[in-house]
């Protein structure tokens, strides 16, 4: 992992206290679905106050999806954008490499994918939140490749980068479920670009 991909003390800090709220709504949804515990419920067990809660998450929902959207995509889109640009192919290169060491550093387990499944499969709705967040999430890391490389949102070979990645992501996440998978997203995600490089430069 490169030392900018890292996190600081701080963030790790926060970090962790916002996978535990995480990790602790989606086991309640899995069990009870999102209407059948409270957000004192996850503060106890977590053992943090309602206020700080919502420093973290404006919902149960939001907990549950685990993510601040617009902070996570604005610390990788800094990485990405002060690497410059080195030509196409480091794009992807780049973009692996920052999503790597930030899922690694993070400390994102396949226990936390599962954690993620079971509750959607209690709440079909929250399916569809996911679903909406990738699809913003493709525009954003569009518009951070167009701007670094100095192209249009409508240039195919941004468009290409962000269908490539796409790819490798839904790799990952099989990779992290089959047996003797990847101990982790980040190693699964780097072994998924390694085995399309074979396969597109054999």
């Amino acid at each position: 992992m490169t030392e900018s991909a890292t996190l600081t003390r701080a963030e790790q800090r926060r970090l962790e206290t916002s996978s535990r709220l995480s990790s602790v709504s989606r086991r309640l949804t899995a069990a009870r679905g999102l209407s059948g515990f409270t957000i004192e419920e996850v503060c106890d067990e977590v053992g943090v106050s309602r206020r700080t809660f919502f420093n973290y998450f404006p919902s149960k929902e939001q907990a549950v999806l685990g993510v601040d959207e617009a902070e996570e995509t604005r610390a990788l889109g800094e990485v990405f954008l002060a690497r410059g640009s080195r030509g196409w192919p480091d794009v992807i290169d780049d973009l692996v490499d920052i999503v790597s060491g930030y899922v690694t550093s993070a400390g994102l387990s396949v226990e936390d994918h599962l954690e993620v499944m079971a509750a959607v499969e209690r709440e079909p709705k929250l399916l569809a939140r996911f679903i909406g967040m990738g699809k913003e999430r493709e525009g954003q890391i569009l518009a951070l490749i167009a701007t670094r490389e100095g192209v249009g949102v409508d240039d195919t070979r941004a468009r290409a980068a962000v269908d490539v990645l796409g790819t490798l992501m839904r790799s990952a996440a099989g990779r992290l479920l089959e047996p003797n998978g990847a101990e982790n997203f980040g190693s699964a995600l780097t072994e998924s670009l390694t085995a399309l490089r074979a396969v597109l430069n054999p």
